[in-house]
């Protein structure tokens, strides 16, 4: 037991930093999909966006794993990473992944990002 409830499921995932700067620089619209207007926003706002993005990125697809779902499952802008109390992240969650997360009793968040210059990393638990 955690404080806030039972854990409902956990995720991780990793994403290589630079594969993720030539997915950015050759998917036109793929940055659009995937992060909100504030993902871009903030991640614009840094000398380079690239490891922030990533690291985003990875804590969409840990959602997605948390909820044991695959992609395609809900659109990756339907979670978003917004800064939390004292600046910590924390999720928000929309549309079909907040429909798969109340199906599956979800009522709050925990995440973590970390990267570095090579690696971005994000773990999501899912918690009632």
């Amino acid at each position: 037991m955690i404080p806030g409830g039972d854990v409902i499921g956990v995720g991780i995932d990793a994403v290589d930093v630079e594969r993720f700067r030539t997915v950015l620089g050759r998917r036109r619209g793929f940055a659009e999909r995937v992060f909100t207007v504030a993902e871009r926003a903030e991640a614009e706002a840094r000398h380079d966006p690239v490891p922030g993005l990533a690291a985003r990125f990875a804590a969409k697809e840990a959602v997605m794993k948390s909820l044991s779902v695959g992609l395609g499952a809900f659109d990756f802008a339907d979670v978003e990473v917004v800064r939390g109390e004292g600046g910590a992240p924390a999720l928000t969650v929309t549309g079909k992944a907040a429909t798969l997360a109340a199906a599956r009793s979800v009522t709050g968040w925990h995440v973590s990002l970390t990267h570095t210059a090579i690696t971005a990393m994000a773990i999501a638990v899912a918690y009632r």
